[in-house]
């Protein structure tokens, strides 16, 4: 198993877009994994800048900011993007997951 979150080519893509939209030099994909949502964990994802205690994936100049704790979860993750009729958005593709719920945003491990 892969230590870390791998990035795939379209989401490393989609994340360099965002970034360069919205002006956020400097900044990274930020993914967390947050109490909540109906199965005890969700994800969270937002634009910041690396702090000191980040883990940091980079792909083709995007990058990926996870703090430890949300690594825990997210060890041997793909980061994907898919960009659907129905639905577009950041995929994760997580090995740790036992049980996702129906609305595929919440999970437990």
């Amino acid at each position: 198993m892969a230590m870390g979150v791998s990035v795939s080519e379209r989401a490393a893509a989609r994340i360099k877009e965002l970034i360069s939209a919205e002006n956020r030099d400097g900044q990274g994909l930020r993914v967390k994994v947050v109490g909540g949502g109906c199965s005890g964990l969700q994800y969270k994802v937002d634009f910041d800048m690396p702090k000191g205690t980040d883990k940091v994936f980079e792909k083709d100049g995007a990058k990926v900011l996870v703090d430890m704790k949300s690594l825990l979860y997210l060890t041997g993750t793909e980061l994907d993007y898919k960009d659907e009729l129905m639905q577009s958005g950041f995929v994760f593709q997580n090995p740790n997951v036992k049980k996702a719920c129906g609305c595929g945003a919440s999970f437990t491990v």
